[in-house]
């Protein structure tokens, strides 16, 4: 019997010691994104989830150390606590018991307040209070399908699939809607996820001061092709992304209502493909919204949930991947 209870508690310290190692793993990759942001809302939205971290934890861990402590000063037999039978009121427990619910439940209402316009996703004070008087901020009207992201700028009448590119030191503001279910939006280093629903929009903004190559996700699942629905967000300087606008509307493509209903059909992007649109049909957003509203859709093909490899060999063969 001791020899077993020594082998559980062996096996036990083991699995105690690989804890902090599985723990760890989990901040490789994609789950250390949100602890590394590179934009203002990002930013913003890590220190308000600190905050309510740090004051939850300082009440939780207070009141597991009083527990520890009166159940050491008054254990049964340790004679450490006084005992008075005609005990009835402590003014120092009343004021334990409510001031420090009183403080945590205003020092949260004041971030939370506070919190709810900076990274209001239709208003970010955040942003719009740094805006410059003569500033120009960049507008892009996001169109989420089965399963790719088209992008388009209607400043500069040209749309992106797949590629997210935007200039630094520059508010960006989003319109998003879907033309098939419901899916999220999310920049994890850039800008917290926003829902992105059929027949409605929604708004988000961000802005960042980094140059660099971000991951952009679908961070619901949305059906067979959800894990390659990503797109990379190039975050580059004023001249660069001037450059890359000329470059966009030199494409050879072009976005009509037309050619999105052929974009939109449900489509598995293995391979990310990016394509450039140099001149856009205007108001396509709020068109593709109507529609939806409408109840227009685009099924998915019986044969891509009942046998995935064939159809990912007929998308192929149709030069779609």
């Amino acid at each position: 019997m001791e020899m077993k209870w020594r082998n559980w508690l062996k096996n036990g310290w083991r699995a105690a010691a690989l804890l902090p190692v599985l723990l760890l793993s989990g901040c490789s990759g994609n789950s250390y994104w949100i602890f590394d942001p590179k934009g203002i809302m990002a930013k913003t939205n890590l220190f308000y989830m600190i905050v309510d971290v740090v004051i939850m934890g300082a009440i939780v861990g207070l009141t597991a150390l009083l527990v520890i402590w009166f159940m050491w000063r008054y254990k049964k037999g340790k004679s450490r606590g006084k005992y008075d039978p005609h005990w009835s009121h402590s003014n120092t427990i009343e004021i334990f018991v409510w001031g420090i619910p009183i403080v945590a439940v205003g020092f949260l209402s004041y971030f939370a307040v506070r919190g709810t316009f900076e990274i209001n996703p239709y208003n970010p004070t955040v942003i719009t209070h740094h805006m410059k008087p003569n500033g120009d901020p960049v507008e892009v009207d996001v169109i989420a399908t089965d399963w790719q992201w088209l992008f388009v700028y209607p400043q500069y009448h040209m749309a992106v699939a797949n590629e997210l590119v935007l200039p630094v030191h520059t508010p960006v503001f989003f319109r998003l809607t879907s033309s098939a279910v419901t899916t999220t939006f999310f920049i994890p280093q850039l800008v917290g996820m926003i829902d992105v629903m059929p027949g409605m929009r929604t708004k988000n903004a961000l802005m960042s001061n980094h140059i660099g190559e971000y991951q952009g996700i679908a961070s619901d699942f949305a059906g067979a092709g959800t894990s390659w629905m990503t797109f990379k967000t190039k975050m580059v300087s004023a001249g660069d992304f001037s450059q890359w606008v000329q470059q966009v509307q030199k494409a050879p493509g072009s976005m009509t209502y037309a050619s999105f209903n052929r974009f939109a059909q449900p489509y598995i992007n293995v391979h990310h493909h990016v394509v450039y649109f140099s001149a856009v049909e205007p108001g396509l957003f709020d068109h593709v919204m109507a529609e939806v509203m409408r109840g227009k859709t685009w099924p998915l093909p019986p044969m891509m949930t009942e046998n995935m490899v064939d159809y990912m060999q007929k998308q192929a063969a149709e030069h779609r991947d």
